[in-house]
C-alpha cells in the first residue's frame, strides 16, 4: 500500500490540485512541502494535531516538511472560518510563541541535518515594501475572485477589513517564496484553507511559470460536525502546563463511541488493519472502551512520552476501577484562607477545583444531581464540608478530582 492510498484509507484527504501528481511525489519521497502554523499562543493545541501526524508520515516516507511559523502573517490574522477579526500580537510575543512551538513540533518532527525545517515569514513579509507588493503581487489576484470564497464570504456581512482581504495574498506569497528558496513545491492545510493555498498555486504559476500542487486535511471534528479538542475549560492543549497529561488522557478516553474510530484512523499510528479489525468488533460497550483507552495511549505517548502514557493509562484504570482513587488524579490542595469557619461550600469548591467555570454553573450541576463527593450524591447547593480527610469530588460518570487540605 502507497503512502497515498494509506492517507485516503484513513480518510485524511479532502481536496487535491492534481491527485495523480501528489501521488507521485510523496509516494516516491520527492515532496518538499509546508504547513502554516500562526503562533497566536505559546502552545500548539488539539487542532493542530493532525497537521503534525501528517507531516510525521510524510517525513516517513522520505519527504521533506517545512513548518512555517506565521510572525508575519500572525500580526494580520486570517479571516478563514472565523467571524470577527483575530487580536494584533506585539513582536516579542510572536517570537516567544514561535520557539515554544519548534520545541513541541520537535516531538513529532525530526529537524536534525536539514530533515526538516522551522522557518518564519516575518523574515521576509515584514520587509516588503507597499508598492513592490501592489505591482509584482497584487496585480495576479481578482477581487471577484477572492470574495467568491467561502471564507471571504463568511466574514463579508460582518465587516471583512482590508487587513484582514490581504491575509491570501501574504498566505500565496509565502508558498511563493518557499518555492523559490527552499525548493517547495506542495502545501498542505486544513480544508478551511484551500482558497488561500489555490491562491499560492495560481501566483507560482503566474510569476514563475511552474506547477506547484496543494493538498487539505479533512477537518477533525466530531460525530455532531463541531472541531474537536475544546472542553468546558477551553482548547486542549499539548504544552503540560496548559493541559495536564491526565487531562489530554481523560480527553481522549472520553470521546464519543462514533468518533473513537476515525480518530485512530487520522491520529494514530497502529497500522490501519489493526485499527478496521478493531471496528469490526465493537459490538459491546467493553469494546468501545477499550478502543478508546488504546486510542488515549497512543496519542499521550505521542505527545508526552510512552512513560507518561502508561502512567496515565493505571491512574485512569485506577479511578475507574477504585472508586475514583488515584494518586496520579488532578489534586486541589485548600489553603485556610479557602475556608469560612473551617468548611467550604460545594459551590465554591466546584469553581476551586475549575470542574465548573462559574457559581450558576456548579449550581445548575448540583441540582441536575451531577456531583459526588465521597460516593455520596450532592443535589443541597448550601451542602458545605471540612477537611478532615481527602474528598473525592465527582462531576458526571468520568471526571474525578481530589481535594486534600494544603
Amino acid at each position: 500500500m502507497t503512502l497515498y492510498e494509506e492517507l485516503k484509507r484513513r480518510g485524511l484527504i479532502a481536496q487535491t490540485t492534481d491527485e495523480a501528481e501528489i501521488a507521485e511525489l510523496i509516494n516516491n519521497g520527492k515532496a518538499t512541502f509546508y504547513i502554516g502554523f500562526d503562533p497566536t499562543a505559546d502552545s500548539l493545541h488539539v487542532g493542530h494535531f493532525m497537521a503534525l501526524c501528517l507531516m510525521k508520515r510524510m517525513q516517513m516516507a522520505g519527504n521533506k516538511p517545512i513548518a512555517l511559523v506565521g510572525g508575519g502573517t500572525g500580526m494580520i490574522g486570517d479571516p478563514s472560518g472565523k467571524t470577527d477579526m483575530r487580536k494584533m500580537l506585539t513582536p516579542e510575543t510572536i517570537q516567544h510563541n514561535c520557539e515554544c512551538f519548534k520545541k513541541q513540533m520537535s516531538r513529532f518532527i525530526d529537524f536534525s541535518d536539514g530533515k526538516a525545517l522551522m522557518v518564519n515569514n516575518g523574515d521576509w513579509l515584514l520587509s516588503l515594501n507597499y508598492v513592490d507588493v501592489l505591482r509584482e503581487v497584487g496585480a495576479c489576484f481578482s477581487v471577484n475572485k477572492m470574495l467568491s470564497f467561502e471564507c471571504y464570504k463568511q466574514r463579508w456581512e460582518r465587516g471583512l477589513t482590508f487587513l484582514e482581504f490581504n491575509y491570501m495574498i501574504m498566505q500565496s506569497y509565502d508558498f511563493y517564496k518557499l518555492y523559490q528558496d527552499y525548493g517547495c513545491n506542495m502545501q498542505f492545510g486544513g480544508d478551511d484553507q484551500w482558497a488561500n493555498m489555490l491562491g499560492g498555486t495560481e501566483l507560482i504559476r503566474k510569476k514563475l511559470g511552474k506547477d506547484a500542487y496543494a493538498m487539505t486535511i479533512t477537518l477533525l471534528l466530531n460525530s455532531e460536525g463541531k472541531k474537536m479538542g475544546k472542553t468546558e475549560k477551553g482548547a486542549v492543549w499539548l504544552d503540560a502546563e496548559k493541559t495536564s497529561p491526565y487531562d489530554f488522557f481523560q480527553y481522549w478516553r472520553n470521546v464519543g463511541d462514533a468518533d473513537v474510530i476515525k480518530c485512530l484512523k487520522m491520529l494514530t499510528f497502529l497500522p490501519i488493519e489493526q485499527i478496521e479489525e478493531m471496528e469490526q468488533h465493537l459490538d459491546s460497550g467493553a469494546a468501545y472502551n477499550n478502543a478508546k483507552e488504546i486510542l488515549a495511549y497512543e496519542l499521550t505517548a505521542l505527545v508526552h512520552g510512552k512513560e507518561e502514557a502508561e502512567k496515565q493509562r493505571e491512574a485512569a484504570r485506577a479511578i475507574f476501577a477504585g472508586g475514583g482513587i488515584s494518586d496520579d488524579m488532578p489534586t486541589t490542595a485548600l489553603t485556610a484562607d479557602d475556608l469560612t469557619d473551617g468548611a467550604i461550600g460545594i459551590l465554591p469548591l466546584l469553581v476551586k477545583t475549575k470542574l465548573c467555570p462559574s457559581i450558576s454553573e456548579a449550581r445548575r450541576l448540583v441540582q441536575q444531581g451531577g456531583v459526588t463527593v465521597n460516593d455520596e450524591k450532592i443535589t443541597d447547593p448550601k451542602m458545605q464540608f471540612t477537611l478532615e480527610g481527602d474528598l473525592i469530588v465527582r462531576k458526571g460518570k468520568k471526571v474525578f478530582h481530589k481535594v486534600t487540605k494544603a
